[in-house]
């Protein structure tokens, strides 16, 4: 099964241009923030660092995954949404046999979802990979599920 989410670029880019266009709406409107404070450089910094973090929270949910088991081999990607054609930043990759699985987790938080793995290593241990799979659509998602509960069984056995 291969799967990704490709089609969210669009989503993430309208979604900075949106924080944009807020930030310099808000900084020419500054006089609606009056109410806060009386000190302007105190309301200038809170509307500042509030859009800062808006963006950055963007920027670390924002990541493109993708989820391939055909053949014996299952290749699992997550890197950076943006810029991730030109510059190989923030790439996460693991290649991995389908008997080398031995359970996998997928924790949903508030903002954020992710995909642990846990495999076998080759001196026998175990080792935990974590995915980021926020972005990723619900029934996408159930079927990642689907195909990691159906390795996992065929390993049990």
């Amino acid at each position: 099964m291969r799967t990704n989410n490709g089609n969210i670029r669009n989503v993430i880019i309208s979604v900075y241009f949106i924080l944009i266009v807020t930030a310099i709406i808000s900084s020419t409107v500054f006089n609606v923030f009056k109410d806060l404070t009386d000190n302007t450089t105190v309301t200038f910094l809170v509307v500042l660092f509030g859009f800062i973090g808006l963006f950055f929270l963007v920027h670390w949910i924002s990541r493109y995954f993708e989820y391939d088991s055909d053949g014996m081999k299952v290749i699992v990607i997550n890197k950076g949404l943006l810029l991730s054609d030109y510059l190989n930043y923030r790439e996460h990759k693991v290649e991995f046999e389908k008997k080398d699985l031995i359970s996998y987790k997928v924790h949903n938080y508030l903002f954020y979802k992710s995909l642990v793995l846990y495999l076998r290593s080759r001196n026998g241990g175990s080792k935990r990979v974590n995915f980021n799979v926020t972005l990723v659509d619900r029934r996408k998602l159930r079927y990642i599920r689907q195909s990691l509960r159906k390795m996992k069984r065929a390993n049990q056995k």
